[in-house]
């Protein structure tokens, strides 16, 4: 009867609902947010520029057979420096009106053409020939996807080590030690680029272009929990 009752006992406080331990109130370390960051620099390596030509005319078959002529032109001109990478860019047309009224008095047509090129003298030498036809909007400096990869890569293993290194700091000013919670990486993508503050003539007659670096910086961020020791 007695090893009945203790058996019952038993089956009643197993089938009892578990208590939940309230997660409040379990022990955690004290948890530190901050973020380290690295940068390195990365050649300009890469030229781009944008040549275009602009013409107006009352008739806007004749003016667009002008205007493709004149692409075409500088195209073919384009073709001798095989180094400069040459495509055509945007193309538009619009009426101008006569002042004071709806009338279309002309049209006006732009045209444009777009060159990229590792090799700056290269592309400042067709420049300088196309502008004989053409004008020129921009010439910009960046670094190619290869050198700003490889600048971030390097980058991003900086930063991470920056941020174990003061991870590491952290734990030892508060005299414990330390395990990462959360790492987040920002950053790294493509660093604006430079115009080249400098007239087109100026680069057609072989003045010296210093392309300069970029800035690639990686952020890590996150949170570390510390222990004591």
């Amino acid at each position: 009867m007695r090893i009945a009752s203790v058996l019952a006992i038993l089956l009643i406080a197993a089938t009892a609902p578990a208590r939940a331990i309230d997660p409040c109130c379990r022990s955690a370390g004290t948890v530190v947010e901050f973020s380290a960051e690295a940068s390195r620099a990365a050649a300009n390596d890469l030229a781009r520029a944008s040549a275009f030509v602009e013409a107006s005319g009352p008739d806007a078959a004749e003016l667009a057979r002008r205007v493709n002529a004149t692409i075409a032109a500088a195209l073919e001109t384009a073709k001798s420096h095989p180094t400069v990478r040459t495509r055509s860019g945007t193309t538009s047309t619009y009426p101008v009106y006569a002042k004071g009224t709806s009338r279309i008095d002309a049209w006006r047509m732009r045209s444009e053409i777009l060159l990229e090129s590792r090799d700056v003298p290269a592309l400042a030498r067709l420049i300088g020939r196309l502008q004989a036809s053409l004008g020129v909007s921009q010439i910009l400096l960046l670094p190619s996807p290869e050198t700003r990869r490889s600048a971030e890569q390097e980058a991003t293993a900086d930063a991470i080590a920056a941020f174990k290194a003061r991870a590491g700091l952290i734990a030892a000013s508060m005299g414990g030690t330390y395990r990462i919670v959360r790492v987040a990486l920002s950053g790294g993508g493509r660093p604006p680029a430079v115009p080249v503050l400098r007239s087109a003539a100026a680069m057609g007659n072989g003045a010296p272009i210093e392309p300069g670096e970029s800035t690639v910086t990686v952020v890590a961020s996150g949170e570390i929990e510390l222990s004591p020791k």
